[in-house]
């Protein structure tokens, strides 16, 4: 045969053999969801039942703190559901970038968390439109080696600053845990009242860090590596690292109890504007990972709280007090929670970050 014939042959083949075993063949859509999301949030134990009605894992692709998403989908990015938190919902839904939720799609929609219901801006907007269902909550908390850092030397978050660490430090590469800690360390636990001052003065304390920084972090990843290897002995990291170095029994031990506090954050998801996924894979998406059973694995593994509140009522009572999770009212005790701000104020906290992490 000449070539043509050759590939003339073999699809006309093909197609007959599709046909003959078309009625024992799965429907095939080409409907797939993308989600946007933190390194790491891929994991399918998040979302199994998503896995198990769809049939396949979703798309995802990854950003490194939400400025860096929200400019991303300013841009064109197309995705259908994405995961900011607090501070964040509010920009991105004054830009446009949000679809609301049909709540009664939503299967764990009254199930959230009271303390999390009842935030303003958070959940839904005054109207009462919804825009964010909540997932993961926990905190952005001082975190050492144990076999290099004594507990008293850590005893105030201003030993971030404090040049005996030099060049021992990481914080992340992102503005909101930035500031949550340089709030914190001027004495502020509401950065929604901040003033001009006092902004001067966070950025002042955050220039100080910013001589002993070693590496500022993009993920758990980068982190973890850095104080296994020792590279990094004084972090201000999520729950996420102290518990993923625990398990693999590297002595690092996170301090709740500073002078001034810790910061508590919740991030969870929203769906996007311009979506290509059928809208009912975004809600399929949404009611797995805020399904109850997600809970326990959540709080074990990640170390995080999970949003659903039958789901954290079932979670081992032990392991809940293991990770700090028996009394929630505790655990945001002496916290700077990251409620959504004013936006003027976080495009200022924005512009300062980038000058001060480049040594102005």
């Amino acid at each position: 045969m000449t070539t043509a014939k050759t590939a003339r042959y073999l699809t006309t083949a093909a197609l007959t053999v599709v046909l003959a075993l078309g009625p024992a063949l799965p429907a095939f859509s080409a409907d797939s969801l993308t989600v946007f999301d933190w390194s790491g949030y891929e994991d399918p134990a998040f979302h199994p039942k998503y896995t198990e009605k769809a049939g396949a894992e979703p798309d995802f692709s990854f950003f490194g703190d939400e400025e860096e998403a929200f400019q991303k989908l300013r841009s064109g990015f197309k995705a259908d559901v994405a995961h900011p938190c607090s501070q964040s919902v509010v920009k991105w839904r004054e830009a446009g970038l949000l679809e609301p939720l049909d709540t009664a799609k939503l299967a764990s929609w009254n199930d959230v968390l009271p303390n999390f219901k009842a935030m303003k801006n958070l959940m839904t907007s005054d109207d009462g439109t919804a825009w964010f269902i909540p997932f993961e909550w926990g905190n952005t908390v001082l975190t050492y080696r144990t076999d290099t850092v004594k507990p008293e030397e850590v005893a105030s978050l201003k030993a971030f600053a404090d040049p005996k660490f030099k060049d021992r430090v990481s914080i992340g590469d992102n503005v909101d845990d930035a500031y949550a800690l340089a709030s914190l360390a001027i004495g502020l636990k509401d950065w929604t009242m901040m003033t001009d001052a006092q902004f001067q003065e966070a950025s002042a304390f955050l220039r100080e860090v910013h001589k002993n920084v070693r590496l500022y972090w993009t993920d758990n990843t980068d982190l973890s590596q850095a104080m296994a290897s020792g590279e990094v002995d004084l972090a201000w990291a999520w729950n996420e690292t102290a518990t993923t170095l625990q398990a693999e029994s590297q002595p690092v031990a996170i301090k709740k109890d500073t002078k001034e506090g810790l910061s508590t954050w919740v991030c969870g998801y929203v769906r996007l504007k311009g979506g290509e996924a059928s809208p009912d894979l975004a809600y399929d998406y949404l009611n797995a990972v805020t399904d109850p059973a997600v809970a326990a694995y959540m709080v074990e593994s990640w170390g995080y709280g999970h949003s659903n509140a039958k789901g954290m009522a079932a979670v081992d009572p032990k392991i809940l007090k293991d990770k700090g999770y028996a009394d929630v009212d505790a655990f945001v005790a002496n916290t700077l929670f990251q409620s959504p701000m004013p936006t003027e104020l976080r495009q200022k906290m924005i512009a300062e970050f980038e000058k001060i992490k480049s040594g102005y």
